[in-house]
């Protein structure tokens, strides 16, 4: 009877240590969230609240005309257009470096590579992925120097070299993404697909690609997002305070990141500190228009294969 008794008392205190433990695992959690979903809406409450002010055409524009701006007519002095612009091109011509071998890379990790193959690329994709911004940048600038020293005594940093090092600091979000989209698919696909008399490569190419397409187009988004946003690899890399539009692949450019990190270090008086802030939302509303485009990609694959 005094065991049963003290087994009883032993599995009370057990259980009530259990729901302290609980509960106070509960409270770190809401707080932790707490904390993150609080910084973050107290940030962007105050970049809107210092940017909003200066969101018009002469923040874009300065006291030039737009077309004329546009269309390179005249220089722009005092707007963010140039910026806007070359950040236009450097992630577009990003995305045509990283967009075959990322998604290509994803589809073979997907359903063409052997276990051992899959492994020893997916640690490489991971190794990648882990390399520092501002490593990627260093890269670049030693690239740089090592072809001047060789085979290019010309070359010199420019929004190609840029690019290139976006497209390899991105490529691994591509190829992840990719390759999780394949592999998330129903493999009822695969089979309808062998029943019909369709081959290996025809399965993908008209079956698992289209249906992946809209998790591949996230993947995409997201990158594009990373590659409008990062600083570290452009300031190594051919990004200037002020050289107008883009002239060509070997010229230098502006990018917002940059003119927002500029801005905040060498600004002069505070009309020049609010343009700065017009920046970061300009940059943060851009960054959030890709972010949502590639939400809804993924929501309506997930609607689509659950049949809602």
């Amino acid at each position: 009877m005094i065991k049963l008794l003290t087994k009883i008392t032993k599995e009370k205190r057990t259980r009530s240590t259990l729901r302290i433990k609980f509960y106070a695992l509960k409270a770190l959690a809401f707080a932790s969230a707490a904390v993150v979903a609080g910084g973050c809406g107290a940030l962007i409450f105050f970049i809107f609240q210092q940017g909003f002010q200066t969101l018009d055409v002469r923040l874009f524009f300065g006291d030039t005309p737009p077309l004329e701006a546009i269309f390179h007519a005249a220089p722009v002095w005092e707007g963010i257009w140039p910026a806007f612009a070359g950040t236009f091109c450097l992630v577009a011509l990003t995305m045509l470096m990283a967009l075959v071998p990322g998604i290509g890379c994803g589809l073979f990790l997907a359903r063409y590579s052997e276990s051992g193959l899959a492994r020893t690329l997916s640690s490489g994709i991971e190794l990648l992925a882990s390399v520092p911004s501002i490593v990627m940048g260093l890269f670049g600038f030693v690239l740089i120097i090592a072809l001047r020293r060789t085979i290019a005594p010309d070359a010199t940093t420019s929004i190609a070299l840029a690019a290139f090092c976006l497209a390899l600091l991105v490529m691994p979000a591509l190829v992840v993404t990719t390759r999780a989209s394949i592999e998330s698919l129903p493999p009822m696909l695969e089979i309808t697909g062998a029943s019909l008399g369709f081959s290996h490569n025809a399965i993908m190419l008209r079956l698992l690609v289209p249906a992946a397409a809209r998790g591949i187009l996230g993947g995409v988004m997201l990158a594009m997002g990373r590659a409008a946003e990062d600083t570290a690899v452009i300031m190594l890399t051919g990004v200037v305070v002020n050289s107008g539009l883009p002239a060509g692949l070997a010229s230098k450019f502006e990018a917002l990141p940059f003119l927002i990190y500029y801005t905040a270090a060498q600004y002069a008086d505070e009309s020049e500190l609010l343009r700065g802030f017009g920046a970061s939302l300009v940059l943060l509303m851009l960054s959030a228009a890709l972010m949502g485009a590639a939400w809804l990609c993924q929501r309506g694959m997930e609607r689509r294969f659950r049949g809602n």
